[in-house]
């Protein structure tokens, strides 16, 4: 091989040297354009920072406004109470409070208007609760099969929970007037004496009681027809070939099948019944925070008020508040330990 073909040879070989190897040509275009390290942040590496910022602190932002609303005017009056509670306070001298301790709780459980208010917050609750799921139940079993418009009574069901607690308290009023109401209208038709609705016992709570039905039924009836729809149709046609008519369907696959939803419903409206307060307090009139001239429909929500507003006395008044919200916690303890029952036995 001449001198001029050895030099062409080895002119090629370093033309076809590999990536990485350590000729001096090579380590030098290696370094000509700098590492990735040493490469200074460009502009869309920060707007892929941005982007996964906003990815992560977007949501929270978004609900930001409910945990402000519900930190200003739930937890901090919640926990303000508490401390009201253990002092002695009055509504005309809030800069004057004396630690009490538990004597707010220990004079509460030892009055006897205090036992008379949950007494008949427990009857009223009762009174108004088992018709209210009763009625909502069969209503919303009538409405799963096919009506002539099955919307409109849907809306009609509706309308009395989107009435005011006072337009319909008002209206109740008059028609439970001893005078001339038309429920002692009613009664003197089949020869019953008119009853004195605001001042009996059992006539008073009664009278409050369906102020709660008519406008919580169809409230609940549209819960339990929802449920109903979510029941599988199979059930239904393997119950009608086995020969059940629709009361033993009703009885067998609908009501199993709606426990969940019944427990719920008897919890929020258990729930509602230990705070209630306007319906009473309307159909009372001028003796409505007193519960009657004898405290026969004073409810917990009323007697806290009236200690609170009448009174004076908040330090009692926040004690109540507080009884109320233990009965809540004891209700829904009872709720979670009946609903884990049910679904063992499922």
């Amino acid at each position: 091989m001449t001198s001029s073909e050895q030099a062409l040879a080895q002119t090629a070989s370093s033309a076809d040297a590999v990536p990485g190897s350590k000729e001096p040509g090579t380590a030098r275009g290696a370094h000509g354009r700098g590492t990735p390290g040493s490469a200074s942040p460009g502009p869309s590496s920060w707007r892929s920072r941005l982007y996964r910022w906003d990815m992560k602190a977007s949501p929270y932002a978004f609900i930001s406004p409910f945990f402000v609303i519900f930190g200003a005017f739930s937890l901090v009056p919640l926990l303000y109470t508490a401390w009201y509670s253990l002092h002695h306070v009055q509504l005309s001298s809030l800069d004057h409070q004396t630690w009490a301790g538990l004597d707010n709780y220990t004079n509460l459980f030892t009055s006897d208007f205090f036992w008379n208010a949950l007494r008949n917050t427990f009857s009223i609750g009762v009174l108004s609760t088992v018709p209210q799921l009763v009625v909502a139940i069969w209503l919303a079993h009538m409405l799963n099969y096919r009506l002539r418009g099955s919307t409109v009574w849907r809306v009609i069901m509706l309308t009395p929970y989107a009435t005011s607690v006072a337009a319909a308290t008002l209206v109740f009023v008059l028609l439970f007037s001893p005078e001339n109401g038309m429920i002692n209208w009613a009664l003197d038709l089949i020869g019953i004496d008119p009853v004195n609705w605001r001042e009996s016992d059992w006539g008073s709570q009664f009278a409050v009681s369906s102020i709660v039905i008519w406008r919580w039924t169809g409230y609940n009836a549209l819960i339990y027809l929802a449920a109903m729809q979510a029941i599988p149709a199979d059930l239904y046609e393997s119950a009608a070939l086995d020969g059940a008519n629709r009361w033993n369907q009703f009885r067998h696959v609908t009501i199993p099948m709606l426990r969940p939803t019944i427990l719920f419903t008897v919890v929020v409206s258990t729930i509602g019944a230990t705070q209630l307060f306007g319906e009473p307090l309307l159909f009372g009139g001028v003796s409505g925070t007193k519960g009657g001239s004898e405290h026969q429909y004073q409810t917990l929500g009323l007697y806290m008020y009236d200690q609170g507003w009448i009174v004076g006395n908040l330090g009692k008044a926040s004690a109540i508040a507080w009884s109320m919200f233990l009965i809540l916690l004891v209700i829904a303890a009872i709720n979670l330990l009946v609903t884990r029952r049910l679904r063992k036995t499922q």
